[in-house]
């Protein structure tokens, strides 16, 4: 008995080194394989006429349900904002910025207990104009194609005058609420800044209400992008514009001016 449990225990050895052995050959055989060619080939969601019939019929309860939503009508515009008209402020960049103030501070005042001071965001953010007639969601989404989010932030009042030098180097109409800036008509220095309608305490800390792409120094905004201040309130501006839009009848025509010649 001791002899066949021997014997056995030999021949498990020499299947063991067996099998290592010819693991290690088809490995190196393995690692000798080189690619040679890459093929492919494109296949198209449209045939030689056009549109490819079975994916069109596919997609279409979708396509139909989606531009459903988008095309519901909201609110009413009686005259078209437009971003191009004005060189300080345009009635759609007050239009937003409002918006932003209105919908974004009891968000912040419920989650807080603090109020926003003003609100900033960018020129360049405005994507499309708010025409005349018939306000949808589709008109929410072509204003405001892209996925930012509210952030606030906070600056000192030494910032805040830093903020108000940007826009006038800049010399464009970023959307503007809650501040007023004052300047030399020749010389385009500033000679007063107002924060709901008192003058900029250097020390006191103020809430800026923006877009996370600015928040993050986007526009060359430094001056949010160093503060350690900062307050995400997770609400989509884009649906902040849907909200408002559900909320009035009629979209106000806003032309207060922000940027005041003297």
């Amino acid at each position: 008995m001791l002899v066949n449990v021997k014997k056995n225990t030999i021949s498990f050895h020499f299947f063991v080194i067996l099998l290592t052995f010819n693991f290690i050959i088809s490995c190196k055989s393995a690692s000798s394989y080189q690619t040679i060619t890459v093929e492919g080939k494109k296949i198209g969601i449209t045939d030689k006429n056009g549109e490819n019939e079975a994916i069109a019929s596919y997609v279409k309860p979708y396509s139909e349900n989606i531009n459903n939503d988008l095309n519901n009508v909201l609110a009413y515009c009686p005259e078209t904002q437009d971003k191009s008209k004005g060189a300080w402020q345009t009635n759609i960049g007050n239009l937003l910025a409002e918006i932003t103030f209105e919908l974004g501070n009891p968000i912040f005042l419920k989650r807080e207990n603090k109020n926003i001071d003003i609100c900033l965001l960018n020129h360049g953010g405005i994507r499309s104009v708010i025409a005349k007639g018939d306000v949808t969601t589709r008109t929410a989404f072509e204003v405001m194609p892209f996925e930012n989010s509210l952030i606030i932030v906070g600056l000192t009042g030494t910032e805040i005058k830093t903020l108000a030098e940007y826009i006038i180097k800049e010399k464009k109409p970023h959307p503007l609420f809650g501040m007023k800036i004052y300047i030399d008509s020749t010389n385009l220095t500033i000679n007063k800044i107002e924060i709901n309608n008192q003058p900029v305490i250097e020390s006191q800390l103020y809430y800026v209400a923006t877009s996370d792409y600015l928040a993050n120094g986007g526009d060359n905004m430094t001056f949010f992008k160093n503060s350690t201040i900062k307050f995400d309130m997770e609400y989509k501006l884009r649906n902040m514009l849907i909200d408002y839009f559900k909320k009035v009848d009629t979209i106000p025509n806003i032309t207060t001016e922000k940027i005041i010649l003297e």
